[in-house]
């Protein structure tokens, strides 16, 4: 019991022990603490001066620099002030220099002033005396020749006008006669060239139709039980099937060639196939419809192709293609086109206008040829309208309405294609005609103009294109002679069929002769 006693004693005496160090340890400790502080503050303060000092002497040299940067710009400024100041004065001398130029230049030209004037004076009092004397004269010569001097005048000006009326008018004559004679040289050679430059093939499309049979048993498998199947065939296609003794060959007739083309091919199928009846003929029918319309783009796009012509309506390219199934006198119509679109675009290079579009309006110029037997109307109002339809080229519009002369050319081109057409239309072989025909054609253009009272003779010429008529000069004066080829003009056209266009021309004379014996 006493041992642990002690312990507890020990052990509470060892806490004081402990604790009183503590609070000795801590209070030791914060003398240094303490210390170091006053010794940091001391540093401190130290330092702070320090940086003050070196703050101010910083200050100080900063100010002295710009003292001395100021006090340099100031020299600059005074020195810059004193050289302007220098310029000036020596422009305020210059200045005087000129004043004193210019004051004595003004007392120069003051002076050369009043000598001008003077002068004046002098020439002035001498032109008086020259119009007195020139007075004097006048009246001395008119006494002397008898006329004044306005007679005199209209004398002279009325002589001088005569002689130069009279040079004017033969000069006027003799360039008409020239310029007559190059323009008809000069068109001849371009035609010539043309023509020349272009050859196409002579070629003439016959308008009968004949599909030829393998025997004539054919004809009455085509005509069908009660004639249902031949029925059928004119119903659908639109052409008349004549059977008639011919041996092997039956006849389509038709005013549409085309209708009378597909007709035939499907006559031609239907024979090679055998099946001959209203069902099998129909859907032959059908395939041969749409193939011609494939073949009709088809001839439409070669023509274009072979022109050079691009963009243009779909609707005007069958059209185009359409124009292979017509004929004009046995003259194929897309081949008279594509002939007139070529010579057009090389008579439009040989006078350097656009040859594209010459071309094509060559190439248009008969497209009404196309549907003129469906549209009421001459192919040149169909023309006109489809070209106006599709935005076709003022001048392409113009060619097609002026190319038989319906209408007045406005361009060179329209002109080009008229006379293109007319080429192509005439020349040797182009379209299909007998000797007989012709002939008859030729007399009965004669005849109208012979029977117009007042005409003595009358010609055809130019394979019927033109008429020359010679009337009698004592019946028909210059006015008459007007309305005698209107006369004949409207009597030809009343009567006779006849393609393109007729010149009329009337030719009236007086011829004096005298015998000498």
């Amino acid at each position: 019991m006493t041992e642990l006693l002690l312990s507890i004693l020990l052990i509470i005496f060892g806490l004081f022990c402990g604790f009183g160090l503590t609070l000795l340890v801590n209070f030791l400790r914060e003398g240094t603490i303490s210390k170091k502080i006053d010794k940091m503050l001391d540093e401190a303060n130290r330092n702070a001066d320090k940086i003050k000092r070196d703050a101010v002497m910083e200050a100080k040299e900063k100010a002295y620099q710009l003292k001395l940067e100021v006090e340099k710009d100031i020299k600059e400024k005074k020195s810059e002030l004193k050289d302007n100041e220098t310029r000036l004065l020596q422009r305020e001398s210059s200045l005087d220099k000129r004043d004193e130029l210019c004051q004595k230049r003004e007392a120069t030209l003051d002076e050369r002033e009043e000598k001008i004037i003077q002068r004046q004076k002098e020439i002035q009092d001498e032109q008086v005396k020259v119009e007195e004397i020139k007075k004097e004269q006048i009246a001395l010569l008119e006494e002397i020749s008898s006329y004044s001097k306005e007679k005199a005048h209209d004398m002279i000006m009325r002589n001088v006008k005569e002689a130069m009326s009279r040079e004017i008018a033969i000069y006027i004559s003799e360039q008409e006669n020239e310029a007559k004679m190059n323009a008809d040289k000069k068109a001849h050679e371009l035609i010539v060239s043309s023509m020349q430059k272009y050859a196409a093939d002579i070629a003439s499309d016959q308008t009968v139709t004949v599909v030829s049979l393998p025997n004539d048993e054919m004809k009455g498998r085509l005509i069908g039980r009660e004639g249902r199947n031949i029925r059928t065939i004119e119903a659908i296609t639109g052409v008349d099937l004549i059977i008639d003794d011919t041996p092997e060959a039956v006849v389509l007739s038709s005013f549409d060639p085309l209708r009378r083309e597909m007709a035939r091919i499907t006559l031609e199928t239907l024979i090679k196939d055998g099946r001959i009846h209203p069902t099998r003929i129909e859907e032959v029918y059908d395939k041969v419809v749409k193939d011609t319309k494939e073949q009709i783009l088809e001839f439409g796009n070669n023509a274009l192709f072979e022109l050079g012509i691009t963009k243009m309506a779909p609707e005007l390219i069958e059209l185009i293609g359409k124009l292979h199934y017509r004929t004009s006198y046995g003259q194929n119509a897309l081949q008279h086109s594509l002939e007139v679109a070529n010579l057009a675009g090389l008579m439009a290079g040989e006078l350097g206008e656009d040859v594209t579009l010459a071309k094509r309006a060559g190439l248009l110029h008969d497209i009404g040829k196309a549907v003129d037997h469906e549209i009421e109307g001459s192919h040149v109002e169909i023309g006109v309208e489809f070209a106006k339809k599709y935005g076709e080229n003022d001048i392409v519009i113009n060619a097609i309405a002026s190319h038989h002369g319906e209408s007045d050319a406005i361009s060179v081109i329209s002109v080009l294609v008229a006379t293109a057409d007319a080429l192509s239309a005439s020349r040797p072989g182009a379209r299909n005609d007998s000797l007989e025909n012709y002939i008859k054609r030729l007399a009965q253009l004669e005849e109208v103009a012979n029977n117009i009272e007042g005409v003595e003779k009358a010609y055809a010429m130019q394979a019927g294109r033109e008429l020359r008529v010679v009337v009698e000069p004592d019946k028909i004066d210059d006015l008459e002679a007007h309305r005698v080829a209107r006369e004949i003009k409207e009597k030809i056209e009343e009567t006779l069929n006849y393609p393109g266009t007729i010149k009329i021309t009337v030719l009236r004379e007086t011829r004096v002769q005298e015998e000498a014996k």
